[in-house]
């Protein structure tokens, strides 16, 4: 039975990819040039929208490991970034045309995937099958997925709060409590005098933001405002909604602030925590000079700023299971953007893992997770560990890894010792996988 993909973006091409490496037949579907996504120009495959920087190529930032741990195992992604390269300074950059002709000209000379140029309006009832349509997924197959998974499980847009590393925080200042000490002390503190108020709101009304394109135009929900637009609407309107201060007295001085900004624990590791309720338009860097004004944040160190745009996406969480597939509807594994991941790299990765394990299903046996120390483990642990509650896409960071036993390092040290752990368990994991497919070709050709 041939296994058919939706969407060759980088996920479906990379799990189409995988597939064929396993002697599995693949259907890939890609609907250019019948019909164009708003954010896409090219007929090529696996076209890079946004931005020709594929982020840091160094080991000192997570992204830079899993491009490592892709390239290590002959990721069809890593392959054509390697090979259409441009200069970056410390970033991995291609050439996108060159780019997206590479990997349309390898899938197109892979003989056991057949194109199909096409679009797929209807969810096949029985599989396998790899949904891999990407953030701007159409609308009539994100009702059947709704239908599939339940409507309040998918998100049509990113509302994002930044995240701050948990030891950037400046302790002397902020406390630990939750409102009127109900429940445990759950929510980092950080408290800001009047004055301190006045000129944050003052700052936000006056920072620059980011403009809209035409297909991630927003409705605002009461409930998800960018903080800036709340601020727009009155000065006391944060003192009164996120950042109301009442049942959080100071341990300090015994007095309620005037505002405080809540800290919410983002991982299970409590590496990072995320500013409650502060979801924004804001471009990074006035992100961050504005948010390190907040006290207890001066030198605040972010995992990831914030953002409103346009990504559907599913809460992973409630509705995948831990080999990525639906848990409705087993038959259908999810790839890339639509499945939770944020980025490119990370979006190749997730359709690394789905081609495999759909081949390993495919050919009788399960392939391994990789292990939870790797980069691409910690990534589908965010997937299926994350709070479902407060469930919202993330970049592969450090802050999603199992902390390291033994004895504390200095920021940069433990981060490179963290990617040479990730390195060290990623051959057994590879090792296991190949055997399974070599044996699978032994089979196949006897």
């Amino acid at each position: 039975m041939k296994v058919s993909i939706i969407g060759a973006g980088l996920a479906g091409c990379e799990a189409a990819w995988q597939l064929a490496r396993f002697g599995l037949d693949v259907r890939l579907y890609e609907m250019k040039p019948q019909r164009f996504s708003p954010a896409h120009q090219s007929e090529q495959l696996a076209e890079l929208v946004c931005s020709n920087s594929l982020r840091g190529a160094g080991m000192n930032n997570a992204v830079g490991c899993l491009k490592e741990e892709l390239r290590r195992i002959g990721a069809l992604f890593i392959e054509a970034a390697d090979a259409t390269a441009v200069p970056a300074g410390g970033a991995l950059a291609v050439d996108r045309d060159e780019f997206s002709r590479y990997i349309s000209e390898k899938i197109a000379a892979a003989p056991q995937i057949e194109l199909v140029r096409q679009e797929v309006c209807e969810l096949p009832a029985d599989g396998p099958v790899i949904l891999a349509s990407g953030p701007l997924t159409s609308d009539v197959l994100s009702q059947q997925l709704a239908q599939l998974i339940g409507t309040e499980h998918l998100y049509f847009y990113d509302a994002i709060a930044p995240i701050v590393e948990a030891d950037s925080i400046n302790f002397d200042i902020v406390w630990r409590a939750s409102r009127y000490d109900k429940g445990g002390a759950d929510y980092i503190n950080c408290p800001l005098d009047q004055e301190q108020y006045n000129q944050f709101i003052a700052d936000l009304l006056k920072a620059d933001k980011v403009a809209g394109r035409e297909f991630e135009k927003l409705i605002h929900f009461e409930g998800c405002m960018p903080i800036e637009e709340m601020a727009a609407r009155g000065v006391q309107t944060l003192a009164f909604g996120p950042m109301k201060p009442v049942g959080l007295p100071d341990p300090r001085t015994g007095r309620i602030p005037h505002a405080v900004i809540q800290l919410r624990q983002d991982n299970r590791h409590a590496s990072l925590y995320n500013l409650v309720g502060f979801q924004t338009r804001l471009i990074y860097p006035e992100q961050e000079r504005i948010f390190r004004k907040i006290p207890g944040l001066e030198n605040a160190r972010f995992a990831r700023l914030g953002s409103m745009h346009r990504n559907t996406f599913v809460n992973a969480p409630n509705a995948l299971n831990h080999r990525l597939q639906l848990k409705s509807a087993p038959h259908i594994t999810l790839a890339g953007q639509l499945s939770g991941v944020e980025g490119y790299v990370e979006s190749a990765a997730c359709g690394l893992l789905a081609g495999l394990f759909v081949a390993g299903e495919q050919r009788g046996h399960k392939v391994p997770a990789p292990p939870a120390v790797t980069a691409l483990g910690a990534l589908l642990n965010h997937l299926q560990t994350a709070d479902a509650d407060n469930f919202q896409p993330m970049n592969v960071n450090y802050g999603l890894f199992p902390p390291l036993e033994g004895r504390k390092m200095k920021r940069a040290d433990r981060r490179l010792a963290m990617a040479a752990r990730a390195l060290d368990a990623l051959p057994d994991w590879w090792t296991r996988i190949r055997e399974n497919r070599d044996k699978d070709e032994r089979i196949c050709s006897s």
